[in-house]
């Protein structure tokens, strides 16, 4: 099954099968199904051309989803940037950007730096 450019699997129930679109999680998967009437019990495979229809209808009335999803959040990210404010020279820098901390964590974001320092003691070889 494809929807919006994106093929869905197949032996997965309806309800997780949508999941894989971004922008649609578990409950806004339920509320899909909920307003379009169909089964969430079913298979991905079973659904008729007509169920797959709703589906998308429904969707791209109600919901941004996939590429105009994303396109917004880039919008967001941009303009604030844009602006110099903290979160978009956070986001410039890549670095984390809700207040976590950096000093241990967020490895892989600077470069996966390890510098440990040993116990201070000098080894019996260099005496």
């Amino acid at each position: 099954m494809r929807i919006i450019g994106i093929n869905l699997p197949d032996n997965k129930k309806v309800l997780i099968s949508l999941t894989y679109l971004y922008g649609v999680g578990r409950t806004r998967s339920a509320e899909i199904l909920a307003a379009t009437k169909i089964d969430p019990d079913k298979r991905a495979k079973d659904l008729t051309q007509d169920e797959v229809g709703k589906i998308k209808e429904y969707l791209e009335k109600n919901h941004k989803v996939e590429g105009e999803l994303r396109q917004i959040l880039k919008q967001n990210i941009g303009l604030l940037k844009d602006l110099q404010t903290y979160r978009g020279i956070r986001h410039m820098r890549r670095l984390p950007v809700r207040g976590q901390r950096t000093k241990t964590n967020s490895r892989t974001v600077r470069g996966n730096v390890r510098k440990t320092a040993g116990s201070g003691k000098r080894k019996s070889e260099l005496k």
